[in-house]
């Protein structure tokens, strides 16, 4: 069961840990200070996985069982690589089988079992590139994809959002019948037009705010469930309203 760090952690770093001034700005010092007593990072670093956002996934997937069964897995917006980590433990992802592609504009370390591309997804050749490394149809498709910051709030909105739009059109193309979508969005909702495909194309649409999503950030996460298969005329799913992250 994946349950928030509580108490203390096993790394034998204390919290509460202060960055001292020297030329850091205080905005950055605040940041450090808060990434280091993060007891998500903290566990991240024991337990091998290269982001806190790993927990992200495990929390998802522990109460939808989205991962369970899954044969190929695709990442979108992968860097620095946590969330293929997991795909390719539930996979059996191994360097002769391949069955994780994942891709970013940014460079990712080599993962066993993961093929990686480092390419705008927004390119119009990136779809068929990241098909063709993972070599048959998804069963999952993951998006972590956020556009990078500009200190402009809706500015940053708007192009996050359509970074989620491409991803839920890509998934709809690529996914096998009874697969998954999860995409990473922003509190303030997602266009209604996008929401009205995700609930033809899907048997049910959550809103969901892990507990190990930082309580001041504005991100959330969009699952559609159960893909219903690019020929079907199944009724609208459900969609529910943003789940309550509980605390253990």
């Amino acid at each position: 069961m994946t349950k928030p760090p509580i108490g203390g952690n096993r790394t034998g770093r204390k919290l509460g840990q202060k960055v001292k001034k020297g030329k850091l700005k205080a905005s950055s010092r605040r940041w450090l200070e808060r990434h280091i007593n993060d007891p998500y990072v903290q566990r991240a670093q024991l337990e091998g996985y290269r982001a806190r956002a790993a927990f992200k996934l495990l929390e998802i997937d522990e109460k939808h069982q989205i991962l369970k069964g899954a044969r190929r897995i695709i990442d979108l917006g992968a860097a620095p690589g946590s969330w293929s980590q997991i795909a390719a433990k539930v996979t059996g992802s191994t360097a002769e089988d391949v069955r994780v592609a994942g891709i970013d504009f940014l460079e990712i370390a080599p993962l066993p079992g993961v093929t990686f591309l480092q390419m705008d997804f927004l390119e119009d050749e990136a779809p068929d590139a990241v098909m063709a490394a993972l070599g048959g149809a998804p069963d999952v498709v993951l998006s972590d994809m956020a556009a990078p910051t500009t200190g402009h709030q809706k500015t940053d909105h708007i192009r996050t959002m359509h970074l989620c739009e491409v991803a839920a059109h890509f998934a709809v193309d690529v996914l096998v019948k009874g697969g998954h979508f999860l995409a990473k969005t922003f509190q303030g909702g997602i266009e209604r037009e996008l929401l009205d495909m995700l609930k033809k194309n899907f048997r049910q649409v959550i809103h969901i705010k892990p507990a190990s999503s930082r309580a001041e950030s504005v991100e959330m996460f969009l699952l559609a469930k159960g893909f219903k298969g690019r020929d079907a005329q199944a009724p609208d799913a459900e969609v529910q309203e943003p789940e309550q992250a509980v605390e253990e």
